[in-house]
């Protein structure tokens, strides 16, 4: 796959000044950011036109470029969509009285969600076609179901723009029909209160599309006349509402980066007062779970760095009142709890590694989960029985595809309810290979890499590697399976996953030390682990590439300006990139909510640091490595714009002939395209890159 530089689009320079605390920046591509009042009639607008018009031609140019592989691209997709059992369903769960299910059709873009009542062997109801409610919609996704108590009627909600502002509605389960209740501009998550006929929903600014007030609705009236029951106007704070498990509160909790706060309401009383189960304090974290006469609270309360599990009375429930249930523990970072009527099943995470732990409330029984795979990913799902002795979980690894798995915890006997198939007759899991190695990173610090390769792949220099990261927000990915993935490893790449600072794979501190004025621990953390990779011979830098996406496509910016001749390739998806600018701007969705993320650049301290690795700000004349860069046109996650600005300065200032490429989805956001075969081609077109850059296709021969 060749260039010519020639032939790339060149985008205009208008320098626009922008300046803080005394230091000038000259932003040359200011001028590609749109509003969405011109996005959506750029007809009529002629800086929207030349913007679209300049995305387009980014569009033309690589479709040019990459015209010899478009043949291979589509018998990838086809080779990863003949992997998918296409006629597919999910395992049945039970909830009030019925059996829910989630199927897929063949040659279906969309769910099918529907219920029995009873049991399995009753008629099938379909609540949502969304390939019915699809139709006509380039993209379509459909969300937050919800089925009211007396079983009769679900709230759902929809976007059709990809912007994660969702419509709701409520449908008449028994009659089919769609209400006339419509409401704009949510979260697209709304609740039910045990009278059947309200419900509670969050509602977003509109401009930052920061979820800011919880409103109630009563079935059947207009949304105009909804009531306003919490507005949160600290802007570092969103808000949303739940319901417990118990069914017996509406749950008001209002978030931030490093504190939150809790709101209860007794759910047969919607017009009642909501009371405060904690006042916020900076630095005091918790989530509320009901269980009899106590709130459950995982907390860091006490600096309990990586959570607790403590419990209050309902009556008395700020934290002079909290006590301990399974006290903080150093070594194992406490993510998540569930309560059964018998059972408290806690969900830790260890050196890395999931555990599901089982207790019995009455301390008879207190033991974990056996895996024994060097590295896998496990996980609790919501079990909406309460008074059940069943719990349902997930297991996966690089090697092992995804089971369903049914747990008695009294008897400890275990049901595999389903495995996920890879159609094709070609998998094997003996056939692959993963493991855990340490790299040490410049400071000391042991930083985990998850490996897979196929058993016949020869590592040495001239081996391909995948290195995928995030570092942020204290997200940890896991090392689950993937079909698609087979298309590389069966070619000869290794897959590798850097579980660097920023994240929370080795617990919280992990997390804090790769954010605000830790943030460059992220940055650094890849690049030694790439030079780990490259020294002991798994791969070299002609054959290594890297990829990541929003907060770990700012990772691929950053680690190409640091250290550009460590990789042969990199795509960076949807990259928040512009960390300056964005910053600065808290009109932008999500600014606000993460000064605490990434620090408040109108303090000079976080505005320095934050240039001092924001990609595009960093961006200058040397050899970068052959990159492609994706977006969504409505993104509203990380803004179109910053992609294509960092595209331009790139080809502006690099002194490379290497591919750059800049790929604009038009119709989607920061998810990517909504169908699931749709969704295929985007992989396909990323994997084609990596393929093409090894040789691995020619236009004289097209290779499967």
């Amino acid at each position: 796959m060749k260039s010519n530089d020639s032939n790339a689009p060149i985008a205009e320079k208008q320098p626009t000044k922008l300046e803080k605390h005394g230091d000038v920046r000259i932003d040359n591509y200011f001028w590609m950011r749109l509003s969405d009042e011109q996005k959506v009639a750029p007809i009529k607008d002629a800086q929207a036109q030349k913007v679209i018009d300049y995305l387009e031609s980014e569009n033309s140019y690589y479709e040019t470029v990459t015209a010899y592989t478009k043949k291979f691209q589509d018998q990838l997709f086809e080779e990863m969509k003949g992997r998918i059992k296409e006629d597919d369903s999910s395992v049945p769960y039970k909830d009030n009285g019925y059996f829910y299910i989630t199927r897929f059709e063949t040659g279906k873009q969309y769910p099918i969600y529907s219920r029995k009542k009873g049991n399995l062997k009753a008629k099938e109801e379909i609540m949502f076609n969304v390939n019915e409610m699809a139709k006509g919609y380039d993209y379509f996704q459909l969300g937050g179901l919800s089925v009211s108590p007396d079983n009769k009627y679900a709230v759902f909600a929809t976007d059709t723009v990809s912007r994660r502002q969702y419509f709701l509605r409520i449908k008449n389960l028994v009659t089919g029909e769609i209400m006339s209740d419509i409401i704009d501009n949510t979260s697209g998550v709304a609740v039910w209160a045990n009278d059947n006929k309200t419900i509670f929903y969050s509602k977003q600014n509109p401009t930052t599309l920061r979820s800011e007030k919880i409103y109630r609705h009563v079935l059947g009236s207009s949304a105009s006349e909804d009531v306003e029951v919490y507005h949160e106007k600290d802007e570092t704070f969103g808000t949303y509402v739940t319901k417990s498990k118990s069914e017996s509160f509406l749950i008001i909790s209002s978030y931030s980066t490093v504190s939150s706060e809790a709101q209860f309401l007794d759910a047969n009383n919607p017009t009642g007062k909501f009371k405060i189960v904690q006042k916020r304090e900076r630095d005091l974290e918790y989530n509320v779970a009901h269980y009899k006469d106590h709130f459950y609270l995982l907390t860091n309360k006490d600096k309990a760095t990586n959570f607790k599990l403590m419990k209050t009375p309902i009556t008395a429930s700020s934290k002079e009142n909290w006590t301990n249930v399974i006290p903080h523990r150093k070594e194992t970072l406490l993510e998540d709890f569930s309560i059964f009527k018998n059972y408290l099943v806690l969900e830790e995470r260890t050196n890395g590694l999931n555990k599901i732990r089982i207790k019995r409330w009455d301390n008879k029984d207190d033991y974990y989960l056996p895996f024994d795979e060097e590295t896998y990913s496990a996980g609790v799902y919501d079990t909406p029985d309460f008074d059940t002795d069943i719990i349902r979980y997930s297991y996966n690894s690089f090697t092992t595809p995804i089971s369903v798995i049914d747990f008695n915890m009294k008897d400890k006997t275990k049901k595999v309810m389903k495995e996920q198939e890879v159609l094709g007759g070609k998998f094997k899991r003996e056939n692959y290979i993963s493991k855990r190695v340490w790299a040490t990173a410049r400071d000391g610090k042991k930083v985990p890499i998850s490996l897979v390769y196929h058993k016949d792949t020869k590592l040495n220099e001239n081996t391909p590697l995948i290195q995928y990261g995030y570092g942020s927000y204290g997200v940890t990915i896991s090392d689950g399976f993937s079909t698609t993935r087979l298309s590389l490893l069966d070619r000869g790449f290794v897959f590798a996953t850097a579980h660097i600072r920023g994240g929370e794979y080795l617990g919280r501190e992990w997390y804090e030390d790769g954010k605000m004025l830790k943030k460059k621990n992220t940055f650094t953390d890849f690049i030694d682990c790439s030079k780990y990779l490259i020294d002991n011979k798994y791969t070299s830098s002609k054959h290594l590439y890297a990829m990541g996406g929003s907060a770990g496509g700012l990772l691929m910016g950053a680690v190409v300006n640091m250290n550009p001749e460590l990789y042969n390739g990199i795509i960076s998806a949807v990259p928040f990139v512009d960390v300056v600018s964005t910053m600065l701007d808290d009109t932008i969705p999500l600014t606000t909510g993460e000064y605490d993320e990434w620090g408040n650049p109108n303090l000079k301290k976080y505005y320095d640091y934050m240039k001092s690795y924001s990609p595009y700000d960093q961006v200058s004349s040397k050899n970068y490595p052959n990159m492609l860069i994706t977006t969504g046109f409505h993104d509203s996650q990380v803004q179109y714009w910053e992609p294509a600005k960092w595209i331009a300065k790139l080809r502006e200032l690099r002194t490379d002939k290497n591919l750059l490429f800049l790929h604009t989805n038009m119709e989607a956001g920061h998810g990517g395209a909504s169908g699931r075969f749709e969704a295929l081609k985007e992989t396909a077109r990323e994997f084609t890159f990596f393929l093409a850059l090894e040789n691995k296709i020619t236009a004289e021969k097209i290779k499967l």
